[in-house]
């Protein structure tokens, strides 16, 4: 325009360029128009109707998939910033819109007792319905999908293609919490197993019965963490119940679907002997001797860094609590190369699967057992 207006030009040019630059403005205006009006549709149409939700007024919903039980009026969102009021109806913000797609080893989840050695397609996107201070990937599940430095378009058809395409046997529901994106989970589940892969997802646990059972026909593994063994723990570091978590761990195993717990031991706030002894004592009595537990690590992060990584030997103290307790089978994760990185056999005593940190070394569990004893070792094997 500047140059336009420097230049000495004749009428006629000054009315030819006039009106070429009038038409540029115009059809400009117009794709803006299209554009934004051709967004507006694809992120209406793109919204996935939520499950589990009812209609308790005029305008107002409440949604069951977790323990929080949100009721939002027109236009509210729920506490894992996932779900939204449009119109009366609860909607899904996050299908189809994971921010972190990635290829991990299945012992990164953990899930020591299924398929050794193999790899996962992870999926994770924005919230969550807790508000864990030690958070390690508080930049996805602390955040609303508008905070996301990244969001994918990926439907889940196309996410379980890319599992097809690559040969991984495993789609892994991860990162952030699954039940805040329980829809995209259900979606991609559903087709997944349709396929001939595996599913498995790591949860902290907070869901519903009904929903959680539905989630469970279509479920191969589900890793969850139990936090702590107190009310007081739960409501102070994660702005959560203990309850719901131990009522879901009581329906995976009544589902029979295979089961693994991690314990994320913090210095000072859930390293207790006495409530580990507790913890490890209720897993036991109401989900098996054979339910793996796994401690891990914590290292200083998000809203907890003035509390220092766990001392090694606080995790070798909780790994003794637990086998005394009768446990099984527990590991320690977060400490690369150290001996309880493996899974040993509880009858002759002999290293089953030797790992250091995710990385599978040999593996003796043939045809679901121990390759030197012939004891039979639960999991889902190779």
């Amino acid at each position: 325009m500047e140059g336009l207006f420097e230049q000495k030009i004749s009428r006629r040019d000054f009315l030819k360029k006039g009106c070429l630059f009038l038409a540029y403005v115009g059809l400009c205006h117009g794709l803006f128009n299209f554009t934004r009006k051709a967004w507006a549709k694809m992120k209406k149409s793109s919204l996935r109707e939520a499950m589990f939700y009812k209609k308790i007024g005029a305008n107002t919903v409440q949604c069951g998939v977790c323990f929080r039980g949100c009721i939002l009026k027109e236009g509210e969102r729920s506490f894992c910033r996932n779900k939204q009021n449009i119109n009366g109806r609860l909607y899904n913000l996050v299908h189809s819109k994971p921010s972190a797609v990635q290829i991990d080893p299945i012992e990164k989840e953990p899930a020591l007792h299924m398929l050794p050695g193999t790899q996962i397609l992870c999926f994770g996107t924005a919230g969550c319905n807790f508000r864990c201070k030690f958070c390690h990937n508080w930049h996805l599940s602390q955040r609303s999908i508008e905070e996301m430095d990244y969001t994918y378009d990926l439907p889940p058809e196309d996410a379980v293609k890319i599992a097809l395409d690559k040969k991984i046997p495993t789609l892994s529901f991860t990162y952030n919490e699954p039940t805040s994106f329980y829809e995209y989970v259900y979606d991609i589940a559903r087709i997944a197993k349709k396929k001939g892969l595996r599913i498995l997802w790591h949860s902290n646990g907070a869901l519903n019965p009904e929903p959680l059972r539905e989630l469970l026909k279509y479920t191969d593994a589900v890793t969850i963490d139990l936090k702590g063994f107190t009310e007081e723990f739960y409501r102070n570091a994660s702005s959560a119940e203990l309850a719901p978590v131990l009522r879901t761990l009581k329906v995976i195993r009544e589902e029979g679907v295979w089961l693994e717990i991690v314990n994320l031991h913090i210095p000072t706030l859930n390293d207790n002997p006495q409530d580990v002894e507790k913890m490890c004592l209720w897993i036991k009595e109401n989900l098996g001797k054979d339910t793996p537990l796994h401690f891990s690590r914590f290292s200083p992060a998000y809203r907890l860094t003035n509390l220092p990584a766990t001392p090694i030997k606080k995790l070798e103290k909780a790994h003794k609590i637990a086998k005394e307790a009768g446990l099984e089978y527990v590991t320690i994760g977060n400490v690369p190369g150290h001996k309880y990185n493996s899974t040993f056999c509880p009858n002759c005593g002999k290293k089953l699967i030797h790992r250091i940190h995710f990385q599978v070394l040999s593996n003796n569990i043939k045809d679901g057992e121990c390759k030197f004893c012939g004891h039979a070792i639960p999991g889902i094997w190779l």
